[in-house]
């Protein structure tokens, strides 16, 4: 789950920011109505956290010409605006929901899943064999036995359900799982994919991750 929060204050930011990558959601900050109206016209997110108090222009103009321009991701204006006014206009030109600071991070990611439950007819499960991901409760399952990953590890496995047995580049899962380009990478996912193996493995999951030199990796099925 891609995830766009439009927020200038550096310490709430960064403090949601956390938070919602601990829960395993992909996370794009933006500090600025020009780069949130940049970043939607060339990614796709299944949610927005809109601040309304951003430094070059009013978020309520952010929304307005998001929704515009065809954007019909769920937006959760996140302010310090608490008069009812703001509210009623907030949701009228087409917040989905208003949450007034502070509030608790529990309450926030509640909402957050509420959203992306309702954005997707109330279900969100990706399958391939026997292996289950709930994308809104953020976790993996075997024959419905919870595995236990990581939130990286998590992230590999959902790329690779996704794909349902193609080929998924490295570069594609570089991009889809790192933030920034780092010799580490390589390193990192190829840890990354030994312990999903192992994992996989020892709950009988029956499906195996096959590496394909110079191409990538997919998702197999394995009788075995």
């Amino acid at each position: 789950m891609r995830l766009l929060v439009v927020e200038d204050d550096q310490q709430l930011a960064e403090g949601l920011v956390g938070s919602l990558m601990q829960s395993s959601y992909e996370v794009q900050l933006c500090t600025t109505g020009d780069a949130a109206l940049a970043a939607c016209a060339t990614s796709t997110y299944d949610l927005v956290v809109l601040d309304l108090t951003l430094p070059d222009m009013d978020g309520i103009d952010v929304l307005r010409r998001m929704r515009a321009e065809g954007m019909h991701s769920p937006v959760i204006i996140l302010t310090a605006r608490d008069q009812l006014s703001h509210r009623v206009r907030g949701l009228d030109i087409g917040a989905d929901d208003y949450l007034v600071k502070p509030v608790a991070l529990a309450e926030l990611e509640a909402r957050i899943r509420a959203q992306l439950r309702r954005a997707r007819g109330g279900g969100a499960q990706l399958k391939f064999g026997a292996v289950e991901i709930d994308e809104l409760d953020r976790h993996a399952s075997v024959n419905g036995q919870r595995l236990d990953l990581t939130a990286r590890e998590l992230a590999v496995l959902e790329v690779l359900v996704r794909r349902q047995g193609r080929i998924v580049g490295k570069e594609q899962l570089f991009d889809d799982i790192y933030e920034a380009e780092s010799d580490a990478r390589t390193s990192a996912l190829e840890v990354h994919i030994s312990r999903l193996r192992k994992k996989l493995l020892a709950q009988g999951a029956r499906v195996g991750i096959r590496a394909l030199r110079g191409l990538g990796y997919r998702l197999e099925r394995s009788d075995g």
